[in-house]
């Protein structure tokens, strides 16, 4: 089971690329659709007024984001490193069964291979089948009502289109698109523009079931680019409750057992040793915005990869790892800036006092 999958939240430079990089693009049937108009403030309140609890699907993540598709094989920082960087350039299937707030399973769906999370009320398991090995974690009880998506790597359009609603305000141009349809259901088209000029994203755009509300794909568009640079959506869906027995979990015999605490205040649990994430802070807002890690020990093993100086070019002050939709500079001195910005602004936030 390799590092990136056995971290839920990886901490510094790691959670820049994946964080940067957790935005998505529309599984699309090509049959037209009529639906009666709606304005984008229809279209929102569609959203915020959704109530799916419960569903069964299959999600699809296509990456067209500019990086070679990467091995997950080796040791140390570059297995860290390389198995980081495959969740920005891989595609990949999952399976995602919800029931209720704290009731989720994911199935990710490898080559010859099968990663699962299971979350049945406080007991977490994590599971790879390659390596026959299985994590089990009890969640604090402070976490019994906290959303179940919380303890999945694979995320649903839900959960990406809320993350990005949230955040929408003057600097964005909201507009209804084309009606479409996604998982053999109609939607709404709801498309993001960002009105800022310096910022590498051209659009999103969330397919919104028009019956529920419930986001069915989210894609984001590099600026300049037609091509979605990264998707996520429903490619199956089916709005009941999953069989309660998805969620009760036994590891497979010959399995290697491991048993990890969650310190309290913690809702997810973390590898041993790992400690806590350096703290960052965030320069700007919107669009824009900057996000910086200080140098330290997850830097330090970023840097020391092989794959660092294959994956990076060198630029004035020390590093940059380029992608259509992000650019992340590592500063001569270890530190780390992240947007879906220029270089140049993560230059002149680096060089700020």
């Amino acid at each position: 089971m390799n590092r990136a999958w056995k971290r839920w939240v990886p901490a510094g430079v790691i959670t820049a690329l994946v964080a940067s990089a957790a935005i998505a693009v529309p599984f699309v049937a090509s049959a037209a659709v009529d639906l009666p108009a709606k304005t984008p403030q229809q279209v929102l309140a569609l959203v915020a007024q959704s109530k799916v609890g419960a569903f069964s699907g299959t999600v699809e993540q296509t990456s067209n984001l500019g990086l070679p598709q990467l091995p997950t094989t080796g040791t140390g920082a570059d297995s860290a490193a390389s198995s980081v960087l495959s969740l920005l350039s891989s595609s990949y299937t999952a399976r995602i069964y919800r029931d209720g707030p704290t009731r989720v399973r994911a199935q990710v769906l490898d080559k010859l291979a099968e990663r699962d999370v299971i979350r049945n009320g406080r007991d977490v398991w994590l599971y790879s089948s390659r390596d026959n090995t299985a994590i089990h974690s009890t969640l604090p009880a402070t976490t019994d009502k906290r959303p179940a998506e919380s303890s999945s790597e694979a995320k649903t359009p839900g959960e990406l289109a809320t993350r990005l609603l949230a955040a929408v305000d003057s600097t964005t141009t909201v507009t209804v698109g084309k009606d479409t349809r996604v998982a053999g259901r109609t939607a709404y088209d709801l498309v993001l523009t960002p009105r800022a000029s310096d910022t590498l994203i051209g659009s999103v755009s969330i397919a919104v079931d028009s019956e529920t509300g419930l986001p069915l794909s989210v894609e984001l568009a590099a600026r300049g680019q037609k091509s979605p640079a990264f998707s996520v959506a429903f490619s199956a869906l089916t709005l009941a409750a999953p069989p309660a027995d998805l969620f009760a979990f036994t590891p497979p015999a010959g399995a290697t057992v491991k048993q990890e605490a969650v310190p309290q205040g913690q809702t997810k649990p973390v590898k041993p040793g790992n400690g806590t994430a350096p703290k960052h802070s965030v320069t700007g807002s919107g669009w824009d915005a900057v996000l910086s890690v200080p140098a330290g020990a997850e830097t330090t093993k970023l840097t020391s990869s092989p794959l660092f100086g294959k994956l990076t070019t060198t630029v004035a002050g020390g590093h940059l790892l380029h992608t259509a939709l992000v650019n992340v500079l590592v500063t001569n001195d270890g530190r780390v800036f992240a947007g879906s910005v220029p270089v140049e602004r993560l230059q002149a936030v680096a060089a700020a006092p």
